[in-house]
């Protein structure tokens, strides 16, 4: 069972955080202030599904990895506690944030600003658990290593 879970909890908590990204950049560039403030107030939300699937995903890989020396595994053990500090340390209170100066219209140079660290350090979450999706198949045998 937990080698079905773990995949279907990374890829859904990896689409989930891809769907917030786009969502932000596409209001920011082409919505109104109305739309940017919608995306950012329903983000918050999305943590309902995505904090129980990143848990879930960590915690499965844990187990799944337990006793294992696989290159592969070592790799994907490095990323996970960046990935979880960023989304604890920025990337959640980013959200929070953004979504309360959303809610009163506050798009000021502060909100920008935040806004700016939460893209960036969001893409980085998402090219690490791209990495970790990766090493997973390549770990099952779904992808083939080349040349490493």
């Amino acid at each position: 069972m937990k080698r079905k879970l773990h995949p279907i909890a990374g890829v859904l908590a990896l689409l989930i955080i891809v769907a917030f990204w786009v969502s932000t950049v596409g209001s920011e560039l082409f919505g109104t202030e109305d739309d940017i403030r919608t995306v950012k107030l329903m983000i918050p939300w999305g943590f309902l599904v995505l904090i129980p699937s990143l848990a879930l995903a960590g915690g499965t890989g844990h187990v799944l990895g337990r006793g294992r020396t696989d290159r592969l595994v070592a790799r994907k053990g490095k990323r996970m506690p960046f990935i979880a500090a960023n989304g604890i340390v920025i990337l959640i209170p980013a959200a929070l944030f953004l979504a309360y100066k959303a809610d009163a219209y506050a798009f000021d140079t502060t909100f920008y600003a935040v806004q700016v660290l939460e893209l960036v350090m969001g893409a980085l979450n998402i090219a690490l658990l791209g990495l970790n999706l990766v090493d997973g198949l390549r770990l099952t045998g779904r992808v083939v290593q080349t040349g490493r």
